[in-house]
């Protein structure tokens, strides 16, 4: 009988342990797949931001520099007339994985102008940009946010706005734009900053920085749009 008793006792010790253990993985790998939810929920959190009215010879280079070294990719609305005159940063660009659109060949206000020049500074643009990348534009973002719908028919691009403009070109306190910015980020919103302007460059890889510590993931504007 004490010889039962004693191997009764050994199963439970047994089966004790064994419960424990199955407690403890079981823990650990709740652990691990909420780790691998969390990682799947920033991942989700994308954001997009575009620089307007360059390539500057000056700024540009450093924010692509900056862009580099964080391995970040954003979208580029170049004037064809600065990306004639600075046809390696378009050629940088492209190489590097930014989206490249049309902002026009002289950043003119499109519904301000006849139907004819509107089509010119849009096509003329496309070509220079084209002659550079080999590659069709597919975007634009017309300076001032508008064109007209049947010239929008005419050249097939996809129009871009944004979500979030931070008036940097009329500001020259980095801080500022910098705030402006981070206090209304959103996921799957579009960020308007220029690369024309240092302090624009500066606050631009600041705002990546800080939106990538709250989980951000910047990605081209294709990706949010065509999603």
């Amino acid at each position: 009988m004490k010889q039962k008793t004693r191997w009764w006792k050994l199963i439970g010790e047994i089966l004790l342990i064994a419960a424990v253990c199955l407690t403890g993985m079981w823990q650990n790998t709740k652990k691990t797949m909420e780790s691998i939810s969390d990682v799947a929920k920033k991942e989700e959190k994308r954001i997009a931001i575009t620089f307007d009215d360059g390539p500057d010879g000056t700024y540009t280079p450093q924010l692509l520099d900056g862009l580099k070294e964080r391995g970040v990719k954003v979208s580029f609305f170049v004037i064809g007339k600065e990306a004639e005159e600075h046809p390696e940063l378009i050629l940088r660009m492209y190489k590097e994985g930014h989206l490249i659109g049309n902002h026009t060949y002289h950043h003119v206000e499109l519904t301000r102008v006849d139907m004819e020049t509107e089509k010119e500074e849009i096509k003329k643009t496309n070509e220079v940009i084209e002659g550079i990348t080999g590659e069709k534009v597919t975007y634009i973002r017309p300076p001032y946010g508008e064109l007209r719908e049947e010239t929008l028919k005419d050249v097939e691009l996809i129009p871009v706005k944004w979500d979030i403009d931070p008036l940097d070109w009329c500001t020259k306190s980095t801080g500022e734009i910098v705030r402006k910015v981070v206090t209304r980020a959103e996921e799957n919103g579009i960020i308007l900053l220029h690369d024309c302007y240092g302090t624009s460059v500066e606050a631009g890889l600041q705002i990546i920085d800080a939106l990538q510590k709250e989980g951000y993931q910047f990605v081209t504007v294709d990706e949010l749009i065509m999603d």
